[in-house]
């Protein structure tokens, strides 16, 4: 076997140079604490430009090869920005060497960082046609997610692509904790766009966790700590949201998303818990007159033997049921009935919020999803839901408790109000945002 040249040597050395400022980036907290994360963003522009200088000085040598114009692209790629001189040097390399995987990688993260998805996608496309390989799936997979939302079937379908980029970049690497990451985030757009299928929230979570546990790296991933709270946060699993929002924080104090998430949170939190402990502080005399005209003539529809459950099958009218007398879980075969005491807006949120009183004088509060803007409940209208979701919240974050019970209505379309179906413009799919970006 001939030995390595002094060129293909030195080449080797850069190559090995820039690895180590990725390194230092990807693998931060396992060499600093968390009280470090402010520094992180100045220390790795520091290790980037040392290693620049150091590429410079060869580069009177090298400047015509392909593998010296990689290795000064990758280093400049370590930046979250996008550079025009990393975006000549990829483009030159794979002129010169079209069968450089990595340099079509690394092109596609440039363009994507200049917002020019289509042409993102055109090289990690490109790069899998030179050769299967595992960040060219899953960065796929991210950018497929990203492109201007199509027509509804169109979107379900890129999503459901998008899945699959992902599945098949864990099959050809199951140890790599970041394509478990993107394979989590792949669910969580398979959840929102196509149906909010529950197995598809539990596949997100699961993936979330095996990256952790593939990676211990991969616990310091800000946007995992923040995308999977906000999951948690539409699962009404408020104490883990905020827990999440919390560390994506602490791990990237420059990112104002996690810190503006936990604040609402916490905020919407303190609202309702309020409201519900002085019934939207209606006074006495008026709840008792609007509780005077519930009856269950209100119960409309859902009062007919010929009532069909969709969730269980079950035929026969439901039977109303105080609210002090519901226990947790989904309850079949019953409707709780009530005078609507307050109203929340979304604000950005994800569910439609409000107060409802029953006949006891108990008020429960009910988070209502899928609702179109134009959807809402006034003060003093009856409402009927059936057969419902009832849980009761227990959360404690930073030295503020909430305790309140909720009953979970994933659709307007299901509620009787004043004696009414709600109509089809009543709902419109969910969407949350969560961190796209390097995912």
């Amino acid at each position: 076997m001939a030995e390595p040249t002094k060129d293909q040597e030195d080449l080797q050395a850069l190559q090995e140079l820039v690895d180590k400022v990725y390194n230092f980036r990807d693998c931060y907290f396992k060499t600093h604490s968390e009280n470090e994360a402010g520094k992180k963003q100045g220390e790795v522009a520091q290790r980037m430009q040392e290693a620049l200088r150091k590429l410079e000085e060869k580069e009177e040598r090298f400047k015509h090869k392909a593998e010296f114009l990689l290795q000064k692209g990758r280093c400049l790629n370590v930046a979250p920005d996008f550079s025009s001189v990393a975006e000549e040097c990829l483009s030159r390399a794979v002129k010169l060497e079209p069968g450089l995987v990595e340099g079509w990688n690394t092109l596609g993260e440039q363009y994507w960082k200049k917002a020019d998805l289509v042409t993102a996608k055109n090289c990690f496309t490109g790069a899998l046609q030179q050769s299967k390989n595992k960040v060219s799936l899953r960065n796929l997979s991210m950018v497929l997610r990203q492109l201007p939302p199509g027509e509804g079937e169109e979107q379900g379908k890129r999503v459901m692509e998008s899945v699959d980029m992902a599945r098949q970049a864990v099959q050809m690497d199951v140890t790599d904790g970041t394509s478990w990451y993107i394979l989590g985030n792949a669910y969580v757009s398979l959840f929102f766009t196509c149906g909010q299928n529950p197995e598809m929230s539990q596949r997100a979570l699961s993936a979330y966790a095996q990256s952790e546990k593939v990676d211990r790296g991969a616990s310091s991933y800000p946007e995992l700590h923040f995308n999977r709270a906000t999951l948690f946060q539409y699962e009404e699993m408020f104490g883990s949201a905020l827990a999440g929002y919390s560390r994506a924080a602490a791990l990237d104090p420059g990112w104002e998303g996690p810190p503006e998430r936990e604040r609402q949170l916490l905020e919407y939190l303190g609202k309702v818990t309020e409201l519900m402990e002085n019934k939207g502080k209606v006074k006495s005399r008026r709840l008792r007159s609007m509780l005077s005209s519930l009856s269950t003539s209100s119960l409309g529809p859902y009062g007919s033997p010929e009532f069909q459950s969709p969730s269980s099958g079950r035929v026969g009218s439901l039977e109303p049921r105080t609210l002090a007398s519901l226990t947790h879980g989904q309850k079949a075969g019953v409707a709780a009935l009530g005078k609507v005491v307050f109203s929340l807006a979304p604000d950005g949120r994800m569910a439609f919020t409000f107060g409802m009183v029953d006949s006891e004088e108990t008020c429960i509060v009910v988070m209502v999803y899928n609702t179109a803007e134009s959807w809402g409940v006034l003060i003093g209208d009856t409402v009927v839901i059936p057969e419902p979701q009832v849980k009761r919240h227990s959360v404690t974050h930073k030295d503020q408790s909430f305790d309140f019970r909720s009953i979970r209505v994933d659709t307007p379309l299901v509620l009787i109000v004043n004696g009414k179906r709600q109509n089809a413009q009543s709902q419109i799919a969910t969407r949350v945002s969560y961190k796209p970006q390097s995912e």
